[in-house]
């Protein structure tokens, strides 16, 4: 048993002064006031649910500040990421992997669901071990100590009735079954569990989707929906049906279920996703930077929607610029300020990312994993600010400690692992890009 005792800390909603979290196993056992305990593990500042990042590539890290000087689209940017796919094996991609799950920790990320494809060897050929890609993601969040959904990726087709392009053959496991065989055969640890995605219905025939679905209702099940304008004109050309719609028919739609961006979706899709109690994940930082458009935030919250959020590219880790994007997008589009509440804000990027995962955190209370964020009052960026507003004002350098299972992992703004920067750059510079 630990107990943690924390300055200010969010609890139900709002900020209460001089809290008492008690864990075991992992676990918040208790959440009260009270006076501070000499054996009490002190976080100062304002505690906070920890954060999830409810959708990831890792390996798109490699690439940040290194795509943006010929401009172009999503769809030329995707020939970089394919380059970068192709030079990660099971040792560069752990190492790799290790490095960018520790930048996360180091940011407040507290659970990640790794959207994971990297399958087999370039050309498509199964490595000796089927899994080694796979056991390279859980060993690295176990080492960066990170809770882990990994999100294993059904990919069998290049595009809507087009085969795999050379570059995404080791994305494919070529079939429904294999992807279901390679994908049980992971084994997992106390902080991963098992996820699964359709990548989206570009990637997947329409006829599969049902079975995909089946095959998944245990597990959180994620897909790429509507992140581009000719991805809905793709859909509604061979289906006569939006993504969203055509996931409907199919039986996708449902409480374990998340679209990822649905940055242009229409009314009815909107519904849809609402009714089914579907989760969307926002990427703010990667929509902005992919030029992809800022997507019908206020309108699914409106219409009943949960909201979570997620750093996709990774070109930033950092979860406030996510909860603020949110926001600021909104702003932008409708020319006033307040869409969302700060409580609102902070759920989509704890609560709803973690229920999106699988997992019950995200939230201060009797249940719930053990995994808190301390951020500083009195830096440059926060000094001043209204703790219920902190996050307004916070980065992921305000961080300055984070818990994850109960186990302290950053302690006075340093990972336990070391220098994270060193790491990134080691791995980055591996791959020879």
């Amino acid at each position: 048993m630990t107990v943690f005792w924390a300055e200010r800390a969010v609890v139900g909603g709002q900020v209460l002064a001089s809290v008492r979290i008690e864990e075991h196993g992992g676990v918040i056992t208790s959440v009260e006031e009270g006076d501070r305990e000499a054996d009490a593990v002190v976080l100062l500042g304002l505690v906070l649910p920890g954060f999830a990042n409810g959708h990831s590539h890792l390996f798109h890290r490699a690439l940040r500040g290194r795509t943006h000087g010929g401009g172009g689209t999503f769809w030329t940017w995707r020939e970089e990421m394919y380059r970068a796919a192709a030079a990660l094996d099971p040792d560069s991609y752990r190492e790799l992997a290790t490095a960018v799950f520790a930048e996360m920790v180091l940011a407040g990320y507290t659970v990640v669901g790794e959207f994971h494809y990297l399958h087999h060897q370039p050309g498509g050929s199964p490595y000796a071990t089927p899994t080694a890609m796979e056991d390279a993601v859980v060993e690295a969040a176990s080492v960066a100590g990170i809770r882990l959904t990994l999100l294993d990726t059904l990919y069998l087709a290049g595009g809507t009735g087009s085969a795999l392009l050379s570059e995404q053959r080791r994305f494919s496991d070529g079939s429904i079954a294999a992807w279901v065989a390679r994908r049980d055969a992971v084994v997992f640890g106390p902080l991963a569990r098992s996820g699964a995605a359709i990548h989206s219905v570009r990637a997947v025939p329409a006829v599969l989707l049902q079975e995909a679905a089946t095959l998944s209702r245990d597990r959180p099940l994620h897909a790429h929906v509507s992140e581009q304008p000719a991805e809905n004109d793709e859909a509604i050309a061979a289906h006569g049906a939006t993504p969203t719609e055509l996931l409907a028919a199919s039986h996708v739609l449902g409480p374990n279920f998340t679209a990822v961006h649905g940055t242009h979706l229409t009314e009815r899709d909107i519904q849809l996703l609402a009714d089914s109690h579907s989760t969307i994940c926002f990427c703010p930082s990667t929509e902005r930077d992919l030029a992809d458009g800022i997507g019908p935030a206020i309108a699914l919250r409106d219409a009943g929607a949960t909201l979570s959020l997620g750093s996709d590219q990774n070109a930033i880790v950092d979860p406030f610029e996510e909860l603020r994007g949110l926001e600021m997008d909104e702003r932008l589009d409708s020319g006033q300020r307040g869409r969302f509440t700060p409580m609102e804000l902070l759920e989509a990027a704890t609560s709803a990312g973690y229920h999106s995962l699988g997992w019950d955190g995200g939230c201060l209370q009797a249940g719930a994993v053990c995994d808190l964020v301390a951020v500083s009052l009195s830096t440059p960026r926060t000094a001043g600010a209204r703790p219920e507003q902190a996050w307004f004002a916070a980065t992921a350098s305000d961080v300055t400690d984070v818990i994850v299972g109960g186990e302290v992992r950053v302690r006075d703004g340093h990972h336990l692992l070391g220098d994270v920067g060193a790491l990134l750059s080691a791995a980055i510079e591996r791959l020879n890009l």
